[in-house]
């Protein structure tokens, strides 16, 4: 069936958020256990993925409508909780999944884990365990493509609310507003800072009236509408490619999972997390797909290929080769000979 260009686009942000959603539901099935969100039993697989494991689940709408609008050639940098960004940007999720597992397939060799996943061919320049770590890297990075006449690329610098309490938010927003640097500004903000709310720990209004206090330009919008994400994320890029950045995205959504996939999250009321799973932005955009006359086979078949692509995934990386002994000599400095990205 042939489709408006609305629709069709709706269905590629489906598409993309439940590849995401699948992909946290086998990563979490793994580090505990269990059965998946789509009933494949993975007890097998039980503490295969070691360490912390931030999960994105519920947030997918934000990923998936900033990266629509990006071209191959630009750059992001990412958080702790970087698997939907690093998905949305074209990364391959069986080597995502692999470097959860520690294997030798895996993006950093298995050397990294979870938060330190990146691309450079895809422009996927790192996630980041330390909390507003990423936002002086994406100014850098936005600074060197400034320097280079004719360079139409941008930078996403993706961040939580949590880091607008942080030192590098202050420099890296002051720096980019300084020199008007092509770098957008998308703060994902869960309402949590770790376990802690927010709003208990954040003097004034927060990151909106911050940004404004810079001379920073932004929209705040239901980071759970991925169409709106979408959206705005086109009118402020279109912007910023025409020498108009910074500029920032203030995205409100919820995590319905812990700080980190162990963590039952004791610190919120279960009425709360209930509410939030309400607006999931996966359901949203499957009744708006629905209303505009979506067959629901559609809609269930791409479910079932995400899921699909990500249990193929995860069979894989359970089965993948572990690094050499020696290879852990590897990759421990670089002399930084060429180009970084």
């Amino acid at each position: 069936m042939k489709y408006s260009a609305m629709r069709r686009e709706l269905i590629e942000l489906y598409r993309m958020m439940l590849r995401i959603r699948a992909f946290e539901d086998a990563a979490e099935a793994a580090s505990q256990g269990g059965v998946a969100a789509w009933g494949q039993s993975t007890s097998t697989l039980a503490a295969k993925v070691r360490g912390p494991l931030h999960l994105s689940t519920g947030q997918e709408a934000v990923a998936a409508g900033v990266c629509a609008n990006l071209r191959s050639t630009d750059l992001i940098t990412s958080t702790h909780r970087g698997h939907g960004h690093t998905l949305a940007k074209g990364a391959d999720p069986y080597r995502m999944m692999a470097e959860l597992f520690g294997r030798a397939d895996g993006y950093n060799q298995g050397k990294g884990g979870s938060m330190h996943i990146a691309d450079f061919s895809v422009g996927m320049l790192g996630s980041n365990g330390v909390v507003a770590a990423g936002m002086p890297i994406a100014v850098g990075a936005a600074h060197a493509i400034k320097l280079r006449p004719g360079d139409e690329r941008v930078v996403v610098c993706f961040f939580g609310d949590g880091a607008i309490n942080r030192g590098p938010f202050l420099e890296t927003l002051n720096w980019a507003k300084v020199y008007h640097l092509p770098v957008f500004f998308v703060c994902e903000d869960n309402a949590y800072a770790a376990t802690t709310r927010s709003s208990a720990v954040t003097a004034g209004t927060g990151v909106c009236e911050r940004a404004r206090g810079i001379g920073i330009d932004f929209q705040s919008i239901d980071g759970n509408d991925v169409e709106a994400v979408d959206q705005a994320s086109a009118q402020l890029l279109g912007a910023i490619r025409q020498g108009d950045g910074p500029l920032l995205l203030h995205a409100k959504t919820y995590r319905f999972k812990g700080h980190v996939s162990v963590d039952p999250a004791a610190y919120r009321e279960q009425s709360e997390v209930a509410l939030a799973k309400s607006a999931d932005p996966i359901l949203l955009a499957v009744q708006r797909l629905i209303d505009r006359g979506v067959e629901p086979a559609l809609i269930e078949r791409l479910k079932q290929e995400a899921e699909q692509e990500m249990s193929e995934a995860l069979f894989k990386a359970n089965h993948a080769a572990w690094p050499k002994p020696s290879d852990a000599y590897e990759h421990v400095q670089t002399s930084g000979a060429g180009q970084w990205f």
